[in-house]
């Protein structure tokens, strides 16, 4: 399969007009975002799922999953949500499932990673300068969240943009580029997504998007590993030349 480099570089204007934007300027915490809750219950559909789940599977963590990796990453990865039986059991992103067996070895592989595996919270792995969250952080019905449920969770990843200020963010999917961009407050229209398409919603802040690896993804070969091992051979090549 033929992979294009599409290469779009705009700032988001609302948030951040052209003249007067200092770099710094992404390090500034957003007050009226708030931080990540295990106990959140905002969305009555996606708590009533996960209390199912918890009687029905005890064993699971069935409730929101929190952000792993580096408090400090250069690289913010995010996901669309958690996976029925990987983290919505183990209580951490793309553990457990397939989804995680082609995102942590190409981790590991670009020096993200302390292993190329992650089977359960307990299993030693480390992320070095990278941290993985979803754009929901609770298991959905059908793997579908509601718009409405994307547009509640939001403020967490915009709680986590604002917080850590990563220079790079993947995106995984069109929900989770939609939902990046709207954590910035960027015109999502401004920024359409695309395989192998780079934006620069605002200074500071790099944007790479991928197709989600996924199961179907995969194994239909929409996104294949050489593919996946392009897009971080730019986000590595872009974190190195900033030092």
């Amino acid at each position: 399969m033929e992979w294009r480099h599409d290469r779009r570089v705009r700032l988001c204007r609302k948030a951040f007009p052209r003249s007067s934007v200092p770099v710094q300027a992404v390090t500034r915490r957003d007050p009226s975002a708030p931080a990540f809750s295990a106990d959140c219950r905002l969305c009555p559909r996606l708590s009533a799922h996960l209390a199912d789940i918890r009687e029905s599977h005890p064993g699971y963590h069935a409730r929101p999953v929190p952000p792993f990796g580096d408090p400090r990453p250069g690289l913010l990865v995010v996901g669309l949500a958690p996976g029925m039986h990987g983290a919505n059991r183990t209580g951490r992103p793309f553990t457990g499932d397939h989804a995680g067996i082609l995102l942590y070895e190409t981790l590991h592989r670009f020096g993200f990673g302390s292993q190329a595996e992650a089977l359960s919270p307990d299993d030693g792995l480390v992320l070095k300068s990278c941290r993985i969250t979803n754009a929901v952080k609770c298991l959905p019905p059908a793997n579908k969240p509601l718009p409405a449920e994307i547009r509640t969770c939001n403020a967490y990843l915009r709680a986590e943009l604002h917080d850590l200020a990563p220079p790079a963010v993947l995106a995984l999917g069109t929900v989770a580029h939609q939902a990046v961009l709207r954590a910035l407050d960027c015109r999502i229209a401004e920024f359409p997504f695309a395989h192998g398409a780079i934006h620069d919603p605002r200074p500071g802040l790099r944007l790479f998007d991928s197709y989600h690896c996924s199961r179907y993804n995969t194994q239909t070969r929409r996104l294949t590993p050489e593919m996946f091992r392009d897009i971080f051979a730019g986000i590595r090549r872009y974190l190195d030349g900033r030092g």
